[in-house]
């Protein structure tokens, strides 16, 4: 019986879907599968207890005292727990989180007073614990396989969409191209901000799709059996994937077509007169039909900047349009239909194991 039940549980993970997995825990499924990967990068954040002006022997010797900081936190923990001293846990629960994430962030500033860098510690550690959480958690490298499995559908569904948008987006967003104050802009922010912008624009479209997202997994529950918060969001996950990936093409594919507009049409002296430079070219340069194409790090600035507005433009198009928005939850529905109906074979059958 345990044996059926496993072959349920390996294709609601395959599915991208391991939260409909009854008894299902973060501590036991999540962090306690990673427990390798965290226990090796715990070990290896003893580098934050050295100085680059220290000469080597005091290095070392801060290498040796965080190394036996760090293991005597873990040891203790352990015999808190009832574990040998060095026994990797069996369930990661939160109190080895909180040793995981603050732990090392005090070395840099126990031994040399560096306060951001014990800052960054901690927070690159509390990104780390998200990314495994999605990874391992919500199965996020199976939900982006199946979505890039419905990526052609999705898109098909969304023809009609891009026949009425892509015409209007693609008049304005020529009119931004050949504007001097976008390549002013764009060409001479700082590539941080650049960054920023791009993960400002990208926080604005995701807000558009998760906005959407609790009605349509109503929907999409249909009258099968009911579903907790956890499985509402990791359904609800599988939804923004796909339409994101569909997002993130359409946006790669004005990208390229503005970079080559852009070769084609913006020369060396437009550039000259527009931001006082010809450009930084990223690679050779060639001849075509008697011209010199270059690519310029600004003509990518300037083609990826419209790009995320149109992306922008895109998700929120997609999703106000009625007919797309059945489409695509019909596809979703087609493709989950089976993993549901599994789910309540499955919860039947923990039923029946359960009152044998």
């Amino acid at each position: 019986m345990r044996v059926d039940l496993e072959a349920y549980e390996r294709r609601f993970r395959r599915a991208g879907l391991p939260l409909l997995i009854e008894g299902w825990n973060a501590s036991e499924d999540v962090f306690t599968r990673a427990a390798p990967l965290l226990s090796l990068v715990f070990v290896g954040e003893v580098l934050g207890a050295l100085d680059r002006d220290w000469s080597l022997w005091a290095n070392l010797g801060a290498a040796a005292g965080g190394l036996a900081i760090l293991l005597s936190g873990f040891g203790l923990l352990n015999l808190v727990r009832g574990r040998r001293f060095f026994e990797l846990p069996h369930r990661v629960g939160r109190l080895e989180l909180a040793i995981f994430v603050i732990l090392p962030a005090l070395l840099p500033l126990v031994f040399s007073g560096q306060v951001v860098s014990a800052i960054v510690t901690a927070a690159a550690n509390l990104a780390l614990l998200a990314l495994v959480y999605l990874v391992i958690g919500f199965g996020l490298v199976f939900i982006v396989r199946w979505a890039a499995r419905q990526l052609p559908e999705g898109l098909t569904a969304s023809l009609s969409v891009l026949t009425r948008a892509v015409p209007l987006l693609l008049v304005f967003s020529l009119v931004l191209f050949i504007n001097t104050e976008m390549w002013q802009v764009f060409s001479l922010m700082p590539r941080a901000y650049l960054v920023a912008v791009a993960g400002l624009l990208a926080l604005v479209g995701g807000a558009f799709l998760v906005g959407r997202l609790p009605r349509e997994v109503v929907r999409l529950q249909g009258d099968g059996p009911p579903l907790n918060a956890h499985q509402r969001v990791n359904v609800g996950l599988v939804m923004f994937v796909s339409q994101g990936l569909q997002v993130l093409v359409v946006s790669l594919a004005m990208a390229a077509f503005f970079v080559v507009f852009g070769a084609l049409t913006i020369g060396p002296e437009v550039r000259e007169s527009w931001i006082g430079t010809s450009g930084t070219g990223i690679g050779p340069s060639f001849e075509l039909l008697g011209g010199r194409l270059t690519i310029t790090e600004e003509l990518l600035r300037v083609s990826g900047a419209i790009a995320a507005f149109g992306g922008v433009y895109y998700a929120i198009a997609v999703l106000t349009d009625s007919t797309y928005r059945e489409e695509f939850l019909d596809d979703i529905v087609g493709e989950l239909r089976e993993t549901f109906a599994l789910r309540a074979e499955y919860l039947a059958l923990r039923d029946s194991s359960r009152r044998t």
